[in-house]
C-alpha cells in the first residue's frame, strides 16, 4: 500500500515545529540561563521538600492515641439550615432532630435566620416560624439553646457586600441582633466572610455586639476562620491570592476575648487524605487552645457535609478524623479544659453515618464525665 502524500500546509506546520523545538532547546542550553536553571531548580526542590516535610508533621500530628477524658463537655453545637424558620421543617422534622441531639453533648442550635442585608438589616420575613422552633426545642430539648445564626458576605474581596467599615451599616448590625434577641432566640451567632485578619472594624463591632447581648443575658458567638498554620501564612496568601484564608493566631484571640462562644471552621482545607486532614485539625485545636482565654467556649468545627471540590475533598475531610484529631490537640494541650466542644456543620447534609462518628468519636453526655 502507497502512502499518502503528505499536504504542504501540513509539512510546512511540521517545519515550523521542528523550528521552534530547536530553539527552545538552544535557548534553554545557552550558558548565560545556567544560574537562572539553577535557582529554579533550587526553589522547586525547596518547594517539594516544603510540602513533604508539612506532610510529614501533619501525619505524624495525627499518630498516637488520644488521652482519657478527651469527650465531650456538653458544650457542643450544630448548625441548623434555613428551613427550620421559613416553614419547610415541622414537627416530624423536630422529632428526628431531638432523637439525634439526646444524649449527646450538643446544648447550642445555630439557626440561620438570615442573610443580613449589605446595610445590616435583616428582614423579619426571613424567620417567620420562629416562634414556633423555639417553643418546639425548649419543649423537646430542655437545656438547649436555640441561637439565632446571621452572616453575610463581606465587600473585603470584591465590589458588593457588607461593609464594616461603615459605622452605621454596624450600627444596625447591632440593632438586627438586638431584633433577634427581642424575637426570642436565645443568642446569636454570627458569621461574617471573607474577614481578614487584623479587621480593627470587626473588633469594634464585637464591643458593640457584646454590651448588647452581656445586658440581655444572652450569648455572642461567632464562627472563626483557621489559624495560620505557618508563620504569617494568611499574608503571603493574601499577597499572592488576594484572599488571606487564614487569621494570625493574635487576632484569634482578640476575637476569642470579645465573644462567648468561638466556632473554628475547621474544614475547607484542600487535605488530599483522611490523615493529613485528621493532623491539621489537631494543629488548629492547639493553636486555638493557645489563643483562646478560659472563659471562653471554643468549639472545633465537624464537616458533615460531602460535595467534592478544590478546598474540600470528601474522602479526607471526615467527621471521623474531625474528632480524633481534635481529641488529640486537645490532650496534647488542655485536657482538662471544661469550655470545649464540637459543632457539626450542617444538619441537612450530615449523614447517618457522620452523627455516629460525632456520637462514638466524641461521646455521649452521661459519659462525658463533667
Amino acid at each position: 500500500m502507497t502512502k499518502s502524500p503528505i499536504s504542504p500546509a501540513l509539512a510546512a506546520a511540521r517545519t515550523r515545529l521542528r523550528r521552534a523545538r530547536s530553539a527552545v532547546v538552544r535557548c534553554w542550553s545557552h550558558p548565560r540561563l545556567r544560574w537562572p536553571k539553577r535557582v529554579v531548580a533550587a526553589l522547586v526542590g525547596c518547594l517539594v521538600l516544603s510540602l513533604l516535610a508539612a506532610g510529614i508533621t501533619l501525619r505524624l500530628n495525627y499518630a498516637g492515641d488520644p488521652e482519657p477524658g478527651t469527650r465531650t463537655r456538653g458544650r457542643d453545637a450544630v448548625w441548623l439550615g434555613h428551613a427550620w424558620v421559613d416553614g419547610r421543617n415541622g414537627d416530624a422534622e423536630l422529632a428526628a432532630l431531638a432523637r439525634r441531639i439526646r444524649g449527646t453533648g450538643v446544648r447550642d442550635l445555630y439557626v440561620h435566620a438570615g442573610p443580613l442585608d449589605h446595610d445590616g438589616t435583616l428582614s423579619a420575613k426571613r424567620y417567620p416560624r420562629a416562634g414556633w422552633l423555639l417553643k418546639a426545642v425548649h419543649r423537646e430539648l430542655p437545656g438547649v439553646r436555640v441561637q439565632a445564626w446571621l452572616g453575610d458576605v463581606l465587600a473585603t474581596e470584591g465590589p458588593t457586600g457588607l461593609r464594616l467599615s461603615d459605622p452605621g451599616s454596624r450600627a444596625q448590625v447591632v440593632r438586627s441582633a438586638r431584633q433577634i434577641l427581642d424575637a426570642g432566640f436565645d443568642g446569636v451567632h454570627f458569621d461574617l466572610e471573607p474577614l481578614h485578619s487584623g479587621d480593627r472594624d470587626y473588633l469594634t463591632l464585637l464591643d458593640d455586639l457584646h454590651a448588647l447581648t452581656r445586658a440581655r443575658r444572652a450569648p455572642l458567638s461567632v464562627a472563626a476562620h483557621q489559624i495560620d498554620p505557618l508563620p504569617a501564612l494568611h499574608s503571603v496568601a493574601g499577597f499572592f491570592f488576594n484572599h488571606p484564608k487564614w487569621w494570625s493566631q493574635a487576632f484569634f484571640g482578640q476575637v476569642a476575648r470579645r465573644v462567648d462562644q468561638i466556632a473554628v471552621m475547621s474544614y475547607d482545607t484542600s487535605m488530599p487524605l483522611e490523615s493529613l486532614y485528621g493532623g491539621y485539625v489537631a494543629q488548629q485545636t492547639e493553636l486555638a487552645l493557645e489563643a483562646t482565654p478560659p472563659g471562653t467556649d471554643l468549639l472545633m468545627g465537624l464537616p458533615g457535609y460531602h460535595t467534592n471540590n478544590w478546598g474540600h475533598h470528601a474522602w479526607a475531610e471526615t467527621v471521623t478524623a474531625a474528632v480524633r484529631g481534635t481529641r488529640l490537640g486537645l490532650g496534647r494541650e488542655d485536657r482538662l479544659r471544661k469550655r470545649f466542644g464540637v459543632a457539626l456543620y450542617v444538619d441537612f447534609a450530615a449523614t447517618d453515618a457522620d452523627w455516629a462518628a460525632y456520637r462514638e468519636g466524641w461521646g455521649l453526655a452521661e459519659a462525658s464525665g463533667g
